[in-house]
């Protein structure tokens, strides 16, 4: 199923992309985005990972933080690859039901969600409307 985390034959790694999200994104589809997001993983950089073999669980999720403005940001990726290389380089994969409960507990914290940041198709959402897309 597209966007999910498949368990692979011994000695390879779980997949962490979802392609029904990268395909949204490079539409610049919102409506796609959002059906992606709450049908499939999503991956998002960690300060600290989680357990090695629960890639679904744990792990403590890295968000920016402005500077100069206090705004922060949550970043979300469609691919793994597609993490910059100056972000922590630890990634998780996380399920829609975490995403949503994420957003609900940091809304008021959370200024903006950046999907695929640096590329190839960025996006940018506030979180208010992705969780009314997730609980949809």
């Amino acid at each position: 199923m597209a966007g999910k985390a498949r368990k692979k034959p011994a000695g390879e790694q779980l997949e962490f992309r979802s392609q029904a999200l990268a395909e949204a994104l490079e539409r610049q589809d919102m409506a796609a985005v959002a059906l992606a997001l709450r049908n499939g993983n999503t991956v998002v950089p960690l300060i600290k990972p989680g357990p090695r073999d629960k890639p679904l669980d744990g792990g403590e999720v890295w968000t920016f933080r402005d500077p100069k403005t206090g705004e922060v940001a949550l970043l979300l990726f469609s691919d793994a690859a597609n993490k910059p290389e100056n972000l922590p380089p630890a990634v998780g994969l996380q399920s829609p039901a975490w995403l949503r409960s994420f957003l609900k507990r940091y809304e008021s914290t959370i200024t903006t969600v950046f999907l695929d940041i640096a590329g190839p198709h960025p996006m940018q959402a506030p979180p208010g409307e992705l969780l009314r897309a997730l609980e949809a």
